[in-house]
């Protein structure tokens, strides 16, 4: 009796996780990128920006 429980342990065990396997592939969340709220390029048009009109008012000024 014990050879018997035994053995229907060990099939149960070894049963299991043939049961829970699935062949498809695994879904993966892709990562998610942020991207900057700024770049360099656009400082430095807001910076050629923010001189012309300080040009600007000078010279009108003159």
């Amino acid at each position: 009796m014990k050879k018997l429980a035994l053995a229907a342990a060990m099939a149960a065990s070894f049963a299991a996780p043939v049961k829970a396997r699935n062949l498809s592939d695994p879904v993966i969340a892709a990562p998610v990128v942020v991207d900057d709220a700024t770049s360099s390029s656009s400082q430095s048009a807001l910076v050629l920006l923010v001189m012309a009109t300080v040009i600007g008012v000078v010279v009108a000024a003159h």
